[in-house]
C-alpha cells in the first residue's frame, strides 16, 4: 500500500513538473512584414525609399531574452530581397542569418518566414537589408532584447527607453548607387545624416528622471559622433556586453555598431540639442534632435555642442576605455568575468589586410588579396548538399601575401571549438569596421602601424568587452579573440557597404564531422532553393 501511495505521489510530481516545463517554454512572437517602395522627402527632396509595413525606418522589434521570433517577410519589391539580423548570434542556426551565403534571396511577390531565437542575449541591435544596395534606401530598423525579469541588471530600471538609429544618407536612388559601383566607381560623399530617418526629431522626458538611449549607426560608410548638449552619458551596454559604467561627453559610433547609455535629465528645464555628426571627414554633416524637458518653456538655443577636437588617436583612446564589467551578468546569471578568455590558448591566428585594387580595370576591395563574389548558390546550401564548384576553401591565406589581387568565392575552414586570434591590419588611410555574424568576440587590442607578434604584450586579457563589430583605424591594427562555439557558415565582412559589395568579405565555415542537433539545427523545412540547389530536397 505504501509503495502504491509513493508511486502515485511520484507520478503526480512528474505530472506537475511536466506541466511546468510546458508552461515554461520560451514565448513565441509572430510578425508579418511587407516590404514595399514608398516616397519620402528625407533630406527635403522626394526620393524612393524601402518601407516595411509602410514604415521608414522599419518597425522596432522589442523582445526578451530567449523569445522565439517567427517573422513572415513578404517581398513586394522588383528585386530579390533579404533581411539580416545584425548581432543576433543565431545559435546553431545559420540557416536564418539572412545573408547571401546562407539564404536564397526572397523573389519579388514571394515570401519567406524567418524562425530564430534571441538565445542568451540582451542589448541593442539592428536589422537591415543584406541584398544589393537596398540598405541605401532603408529597410533597416531596431531590434532590442530586454533582460528576463529573473535576471538582474547592473543599474536601476530607467524611467524610459529611446531608440536612435543614426546614419549617413544619400539622396541618390539605390539602383543608381549600385550602377556606379558596378561600373567601377566609388560612392560619393553622403548628402546628410539622419536620426530615425529624419533630419530633426524630438525626445521628451521629465526633469530628474533617467532615460536609456539605444544608439546604433545604421549608415553606409561614415563613423559618427553622438552627444547631448549639457548632459553626460553613462555607458552601460555595448552590443550585449555590460561594461564599466564610465561617463562620456560624446561617443564615437562606427558603422554597424551599437551602444546603450543612461542619461539623467539633471539640468535646468529647457530644450537641449542632440547631435550626430560625421567623424574624420573634411566636410562635417550633422543631424540634430531635441531633448525636451516636459516642464520646459525654452526652445533649444546656442551653438551645437562641439565635436571632439581629437581625431583618430582620441577615438582609439576612447575605445580602450570600454571594459567588461566582470562582476555583472549579461543575459545569463553567471558573471561575465567567470569566462577567463585570456587564459585560453589560441588554435589559429589570422592576419587579415584590407586593400583597394583594380581587377579587370574596375575598383574592387580585397582581404589578403582576394575579392569575394557571391555565387548563385548560397554557400550553406552547397555545403549541405555537397554541391561542388560553388566556393573555394583555399583562396584566402592566413597572412597577407602581397600578390596580385584575385576574385574568388572564399571560405576559410575552421573547426568547431577552435579559439582563434584575428588581426585586422588596415594599411589604408581610411577608417575600417568589421562584423562577424553568429558571434561576438573580445576586442583585445588596438595599435598604430604594423601588427607583429610582440604586440600581444599590449593585449587586454582580463576585461576586454565582447561585441560583434569593431573599428580599425587608418594605418593601424585591431586584434580580436573568438571562441568558435557556433557551428555554421558565418559572414565576416566590412560594414562599410561599398567595400562589402565590392568584395571585402568572406565566410568562416565552422564545422565538425559529428552531426548532432546539439551542434546545429536541421535545415528548415521552408528553405528557399536557388542556383545549383534547385531540385535538392531539404
Amino acid at each position: 500500500m505504501g509503495k502504491a501511495v509513493m508511486l502515485h505521489l511520484v507520478l503526480g510530481v512528474l505530472a506537475v513538473l511536466g506541466v511546468s516545463l510546458v508552461n515554461a517554454e520560451d514565448p513565441y512572437l509572430y510578425y508579418s512584414w511587407t516590404v514595399t517602395y514608398g516616397t519620402r522627402s528625407v533630406l527635403g527632396v522626394p526620393q524612393q525609399v524601402i518601407l516595411i509595413n509602410g514604415q521608414f525606418p522599419g518597425p522596432k522589434l522589442d523582445v526578451v531574452t530567449n523569445n522565439n521570433i517567427i517573422l513572415n517577410l513578404i517581398n513586394k519589391l522588383d528585386q530579390p530581397f533579404l533581411l539580416t539580423w545584425n548581432g543576433i548570434k543565431q545559435r546553431k542556426n545559420s540557416w536564418q542569418d539572412g545573408v547571401l551565403g546562407t539564404n536564397c534571396p526572397i523573389p519579388p511577390n514571394s515570401n519567406y518566414t524567418y524562425k530564430f531565437q534571441a538565445k542568451d542575449q540582451i542589448g541593442s541591435y539592428t536589422y537591415f537589408p543584406s541584398t544589393l544596395m537596398h540598405r541605401a534606401a532603408g529597410g533597416f530598423g531596431a531590434l532590442n532584447i530586454y533582460h528576463r525579469s529573473v535576471i538582474p541588471i547592473p543599474y536601476a530600471n530607467p524611467d524610459g527607453d529611446f531608440t536612435l538609429l543614426i546614419g549617413d544618407w544619400y539622396k541618390t536612388n539605390h539602383k543608381t548607387l549600385q550602377q556606379s559601383l558596378d561600373s567601377g566607381k566609388s560612392l560619393p560623399f553622403p548628402d546628410g545624416v539622419l536620426i530615425n530617418g529624419l533630419k530633426q526629431t524630438t525626445f521628451s522626458g521629465d526633469q530628474g528622471k533617467t532615460y536609456m538611449f539605444r544608439i546604433s549607426n545604421v549608415g553606409l560608410s561614415t563613423s559618427l559622433n553622438f552627444r547631448i548638449q549639457g548632459h553626460t552619458m553613462k555607458l552601460v551596454e555595448v552590443e550585449g556586453s555590460h561594461v564599466l559604467q564610465n561617463f562620456y561627453d560624446s561617443l564615437d559610433v562606427h558603422v554597424g555598431q551599437s551602444v546603450t547609455v543612461l542619461v539623467t535629465l539633471n539640468q535646468p528645464p529647457k530644450d537641449y540639442y542632440i547631435v550626430a555628426s560625421t567623424r574624420f571627414t573634411r566636410t562635417v554633416l550633422s543631424a540634430t534632435a531635441v531633448l525636451h524637458y516636459s516642464n520646459s518653456h525654452t526652445p533649444v538655443s546656442g551653438p551645437l555642442p562641439a565635436p571632439p577636437r581629437g581625431q583618430f588617436h582620441w577615438s582609439m583612446q576612447q575605445a580602450r576605455t570600454y571594459r567588461w564589467n566582470l562582476t555583472s551578468n549579461a543575459a545569463r546569471p553567471n558573471p561575465q568575468g567567470s569566462y577567463h578568455y585570456g587564459k585560453i590558448t589560441t588554435t589559429k591566428t589570422f592576419v587579415l589586410a584590407n586593400s583597394a585594387s583594380l581587377i579587370n580595370g574596375k575598383l574592387r576591395y580585397t582581404v589578403n588579396g582576394v575579392s569575394y563574389v557571391n555565387p548563385d548558390t548560397p554557400l550553406k546550401l552547397a555545403d549541405h548538399f555537397n554541391i561542388p564548384g560553388v566556393f573555394s576553401m583555399n583562396s584566402i591565406q592566413g597572412l597577407p601575401s602581397g600578390g596580385a589581387a584575385t576574385i574568388a568565392t572564399s571560405v576559410v575552414p575552421t573547426s568547431l571549438h577552435d579559439f582563434i586570434e584575428v588581426v585586422f591590419q588596415n594599411n589604408e588611410k581610411t577608417m575600417q569596421a568589421w562584423h562577424l555574424d553568429g558571434y561576438d568576440f573580445w576586442v583585445v587590442g588596438f595599435g598604430s602601424g604594423q601588427w607583429t607578434p610582440k604586440k600581444r604584450r599590449t593585449y587586454n586579457l582580463v576585461d576586454a568587452l565582447t561585441r560583434h563589430t569593431t573599428q580599425v583605424y587608418p594605418n593601424s591594427w585591431t586584434a580580436i579573440l573568438v571562441s568558435l562555439d557556433n557551428q555554421g557558415m558565418w559572414n565576416l565582412r566590412s560594414t562599410i557597404w561599398e567595400r562589402q559589395y565590392l568584395g571585402q568579405q568572406f565566410y568562416l565555415r565552422v564545422w565538425t564531422p559529428v552531426r548532432s542537433l546539439s551542434n546545429e539545427y536541421d535545415m528548415p523545412s521552408n528553405v528557399l532553393l536557388c542556383g545549383k540547389a534547385v531540385g535538392h530536397h531539404p
